[in-house]
């Protein structure tokens, strides 16, 4: 049992790590600046990643891997929650989009992080721009990614027969 929680943790670690290789990938080879949402979902990816993490080296043996699934699973709604945002910015027309707000640096500094946060998860004109890999935006991407790591999450708390 615990080997079988350890390979699942690893799978969700494996795959948080890839995909943040490719979001840096696109952002420093290809040139692709990340908007706001983006690194949220970024950030959600670490918290995955980070949960996965700890439970990979914990084994989550008996009722750790219903406390690490609900951890995750907390982790993955955010990120759902965001993606679903970004996705709708996305299918705003062009009148109805938000104008673009100052970059996060410039926020944190000028507003203090408590303020930051509401007005990144608002989204702003940037969030509205479609970059596509392989005919999906970058956001359906996460969502899928998301929906697929909450589901094996989910999977791991089951018993082998």
């Amino acid at each position: 049992m615990r080997q079988r929680q350890r390979f699942g943790h690893g799978v969700v670690l494996l795959a948080c790590l890839l995909i943040l290789a490719g979001a840096y990938g696109l952002e420093w080879v290809a040139g692709m600046e990340p908007c706001p949402l983006c690194m949220v979902q970024r950030l959600v990816f670490v918290g995955m990643a980070l949960v996965a993490l700890v439970g990979f080296l914990h084994g989550s043996p008996g009722w750790g891997r219903f406390v690490y699934a609900g951890l995750n699973t907390l982790v993955v709604a955010s990120g759902v929650a965001v993606a679903a945002r970004h996705l709708w910015l996305q299918s705003l027309p062009p009148e109805d989009v938000p104008a673009c707000g100052p970059g996060l640096d410039y926020m944190v500094d000028a507003f203090g992080f408590l303020e930051t946060v509401p007005m990144v998860l608002a989204g702003s004109g940037e969030c509205a721009e479609v970059h596509a890999v392989l005919g999906v935006t970058l956001p359906g991407w996460t969502l899928g990614a998301y929906v697929l790591l909450g589901l094996w999450t989910l999977a791991m708390t089951r018993r082998p027969r």
